[in-house]
């Protein structure tokens, strides 16, 4: 079934005369641009966004995903929007809409005239308030519009020999802080340095939430035991406390994502 579903996609892709696609270099939009580069060969375009609250060591695994594509890839450095400083509780919203609006401009002034993102079928059942920025601004979501999910791209990832079949779900770094939280760049480094390290102790499946000065560490729960092993609580201790946390802690309900978001649908 996914098979039939991936040829949907390879279809629906051949109906343009290019595309530029919304590369993080994560799962879904990896597939995106590897069946795009089957569907349009040179005429698909990679686009990345890159903002203080982005981790840089995935803007760099986008650089190197495109360049072993082979595909153009321009990568769009933005400031912060004051408007996010603050991390509104639907702070996804404002987000895709200034971010897509950016990618939109470019995408024209390369002339194509689709921007694709790598939207997936499971997304629909998620709180993902910035799926309707991504309506308003016209943006095109191939994989779910042909009945892709995280589990089919996962399996067809795999089947179509990209490194990324098996990485973790990626999310900007203002999902580790609450809602209505003024976040500064110091905030955000010393949450991508404590993942970075994390992920280098054997936890590629990790978040670092913030509460004020405490760390809560969130792995998956069937890895909990690990984290408690030999001198490894001392190491993370004396690293995040390093960092500027005074506080840190192991989540006993394990890795989620969206464990800050205030609101649900």
């Amino acid at each position: 079934m996914a098979g039939a579903r991936y040829q949907r996609l390879i279809r629906d892709l051949r109906t343009m005369e290019g595309a530029a696609v919304a590369f993080s270099g994560g799962v879904d939009s990896t597939l995106l641009l590897h069946a795009g580069q089957q569907a349009l060969g040179n005429h698909v375009v990679a686009l990345t966004a890159s903002t203080p609250y982005m981790a840089g060591p995935e803007i760099q695994q986008a650089r190197e995903l495109a360049a072993r594509f082979g595909v153009r890839h321009v990568v769009l450095e933005l400031p912060f929007p004051e408007a996010l400083r603050t991390n509104p509780a639907d702070h996804c919203y404002p987000c895709k809409k200034y971010l897509f609006t950016q990618l939109w401009q470019a995408t024209r002034e390369l002339g194509l005239g689709h921007l694709l993102d790598g939207t997936n079928l499971d997304d629909l059942d998620d709180y993902r308030p910035g799926l309707r920025a991504l309506a308003e601004l016209g943006v095109s979501s191939p994989l779910r519009q042909a009945g892709l999910t995280k589990e089919d791209i996962r399996a067809l990832s795999h089947r179509e020999g990209l490194p990324t079949w098996n990485k973790p779900p990626m999310a900007c770094l203002l999902s580790r802080m609450p809602a209505d939280h003024y976040v500064n760049d110091a905030d955000l480094r010393r949450v991508e340095a404590a993942e970075t390290f994390l992920m280098e102790q054997g936890f590629p499946w990790v978040r670092v939430r913030v509460h004020d000065d405490a760390a809560r560490i969130e792995i998956p729960r069937d890895r909990l035991s690990d984290m408690l092993q030999g001198s490894l609580p001392h190491r993370v201790d004396t690293r995040l406390r390093t960092l500027g946390f005074r506080h840190v802690s192991l989540d006993l309900a394990g890795y989620r994502t969206g464990s800050l978001n205030s609101t649900k649908k």
